[in-house]
């Protein structure tokens, strides 16, 4: 399987960290924060934590702060397939690819529900084939862009689509309120909103042949009350335990171990880290675990620095990051991890 072209789209309000901080002392909800939960929120948001900015879907911060379960719906309805079909007509354009020729739709989320899926409207919205093949993936968090992209490379590989879409759209601020819970402020405070989209081939050319290769994932579910969603009040409520770093990056390695071994690839033959940048401690136990120096992980340090943890979406941002940058060709390693708990990594081979 080939990427013939990426596209990245993210809403155009983007606020720093510190306006965040602005905002939520001017709401309601602040008063009713227990000491210890504002510490959290003046920490995140004024400390250095690897986070300047975020893009949300929200024309005043203010609105964030004060939600019901009918406004984050309908952020997401009406957010989801913009940022999703922006995306997607950005890879289209980038791989010189036309609509038409797609017959193969796969969008994953984690931040909100349609029924029917993402794939009718962002299908509709891009005019595409009425008889292409859609599916929609749910529930894998900030994981979901390589299962997605396995995916698109069996579709490919059987025959049943000649060229694909895979598209990763999260509205984290669809998920966001603030109460006492570490996990629901930290969430609040790291997330922005996003979409990320490929365009798939089994062959092709391409500004920067990039070429998919082998992958593999794991799954630990002795580990999945650590990382998840669940549902409270009406509401999408983020899990985020402390130990989560720490299990990131045992996972991520693992994954790598695993997938170079069976391809007979040497650690020394990657060139390039596409990594997915949960928060800036995720990136640094992943840095550390895999021994990869400040200039190997620079990509996904910078887009967790300029977008925030954008969810499923984030390693489309930072390999749109190295390809516009000059990472040497070979062999390099793309890496996501998520709820489940659940690890997933891929062996890309640049030209």
């Amino acid at each position: 399987m080939v990427i013939l072209g990426l596209g990245t789209a993210t809403p155009p309000q983007r606020y720093a960290q510190r306006d965040g901080w602005e905002a939520v002392q001017k709401t309601s909800v602040f008063t009713s924060l227990t000491t210890r939960s504002r510490a959290i929120l003046k920490k995140v948001l004024t400390s250095p934590n690897g986070v300047l900015t975020r893009h949300l879907a929200l024309d005043r911060l203010e609105d964030v702060f004060d939600a019901t379960p009918d406004v984050l719906h309908a952020r997401f309805v009406k957010n989801a397939p913009l940022l999703a079909t922006q995306a997607a007509e950005r890879a289209l354009n980038n791989a010189g690819v036309h609509r038409g020729e797609i017959d193969g739709l796969i969008i994953s989320t984690c931040t909100g529900y349609l029924c029917p899926g993402l794939t009718s409207y962002v299908g509709e919205r891009l005019g595409l084939r009425r008889d292409l093949f859609g599916l929609d993936l749910v529930g894998q968090g900030c994981g979901a862009a390589i299962p997605n992209l396995r995916t698109a490379e069996a579709l490919l590989e059987s025959g049943r689509c000649q060229k694909a879409l895979s598209i990763c759209v999260e509205v984290c601020s669809a998920a966001f309120f603030l109460d006492n819970d570490p996990g629901v402020l930290v969430s609040a405070c790291l997330f922005g909103d996003g979409a990320g989209a490929a365009v798939l081939a089994r062959e092709g050319q391409a500004k920067r042949r990039v070429e998919w290769t082998t992958s593999g994932s794991l799954i630990n579910p002795d580990y999945r009350d650590l990382l998840r969603f669940e549902q409270k009040n009406g509401m999408l409520r983020n899990i985020l335990a402390p130990e989560v770093p720490g299990l990131a990056a045992e996972q991520a390695q693992r994954v790598f171990e695993q997938v170079i071994g069976n391809a007979g690839v040497q650690r020394s033959d990657v060139k390039g880290w596409i990594l997915h940048p949960g928060g800036r401690d995720v990136l640094t136990a992943i840095q550390s675990r895999l021994e990869l120096s400040d200039e190997q992980v620079r990509w996904s340090a910078s887009v967790l620095s300029e977008f925030g943890n954008l969810s499923s979406a984030s390693v489309y941002f930072v390999l749109e990051a190295a390809l516009s940058d000059s990472v040497p060709s070979g062999y390099w390693w793309m890496s996501s991890f998520g709820a489940g708990f659940s690890g997933h990594g891929a062996l890309l081979k640049a030209q």
